[in-house]
């Protein structure tokens, strides 16, 4: 008499995990465009949201104009009006990218993520897609800057296609930079925390660079980071840029930074993203 062996059947694996592995490069692609056009429809149908983004750069080039501008202009109106508007841009693009953190570290406690992870698309899709998406807020915010500059008096001295590539830079500056913000918002889920945390980065940068005034003024130590300092940087490309001058040193550094920050932050975020998944 014979006997019939009957192996056991193989394990099945969901096909959300499946297909999630298979996943290259094209596809992750697809999936973050597609996230970041239903972050886009969020800020279509409530505009309301863009509300901090087009304030604070009206508050902020107004009271450097207006309330500080004599004295740091020293009689050259006109100077200070074309120094301060690159600086002031870039500024605010790098405020507006504190709110991706903030954004997420919200979305965090209502479980939209455990959804985006079972369903078969890329892990870092919905990441990608919400830093995409916030190309709207700068955008609001750039185009709020140049038409109160441009009533101000200010002037462009270059051509379209350079101020093509300012905006260009400022919009990659900013999206480069808000890894940080969405890796603090992925680590903390506090969005208030990460509102502050990135504050407290954001201003030393700031207030230490050449937004407001000419290095040459600073003590020699603060001179040094100044001329390092990626916001200062970016403000010397974006000028020259749009009032012409000296480009190349600026750029430069600026991608240099925009390269850097990517490659620590992007993995730390898909890091903390993923470790919250337990």
């Amino acid at each position: 008499m014979s006997t019939q062996t009957v192996s056991a059947p193989a394990p099945t694996v969901p096909a959300t995990v499946e297909l999630t592995g298979r996943i290259g490069f094209a596809r992750t692609v697809s999936h973050s465009l597609a996230l970041a056009g239903r972050g886009f429809t969020k800020f279509m149908k409530s505009p309301i949201q863009l509300v901090d983004v087009v304030l604070t750069p009206i508050i902020t080039l107004l009271m450097f104009i207006y309330l500080f501008g004599e004295s740091m202009a020293k009689g050259q109106t006109d100077w200070y009006l074309h120094h301060v508007v690159p600086g002031v841009m870039v500024m605010a693009v790098f405020q507006a990218s504190v709110g991706i953190g903030s954004s997420l570290a919200a979305d965090a406690s209502t479980g939209i993520f455990d959804r985006f992870r079972s369903m078969p698309i890329a892990r870092s899709a919905p990441l990608i897609g919400a830093v995409l998406a916030d190309i709207v807020r700068y955008v609001a915010c750039l185009v709020t800057l140049v038409v109160l500059a441009l009533i101000m008096g200010y002037r462009f001295d270059t051509n379209l296609v350079a101020g093509a590539g300012a905006l260009a830079l400022l919009i990659g500056f900013a999206l480069s930079f808000s890894w940080m913000s969405v890796y603090l918002g992925m680590l903390i889920k506090n969005p208030t925390s990460v509102q502050g945390l990135m504050t407290i980065l954001i201003l030393p940068l700031t207030f230490a660079s050449n937004v407001f005034m000419k290095p040459e003024g600073m003590p020699g130590w603060l001179q040094a980071w100044s001329d390092v300092n990626p916001v200062s940087l970016v403000a010397d490309a974006v000028r020259g840029l749009l009032n012409g001058g000296p480009v190349a040193h600026g750029l430069t550094g600026s991608l240099i930074w925009m390269a850097g920050v990517v490659a620590v932050f992007f993995p730390l975020a898909m890091r903390a993203y993923r470790k919250s998944a337990g």
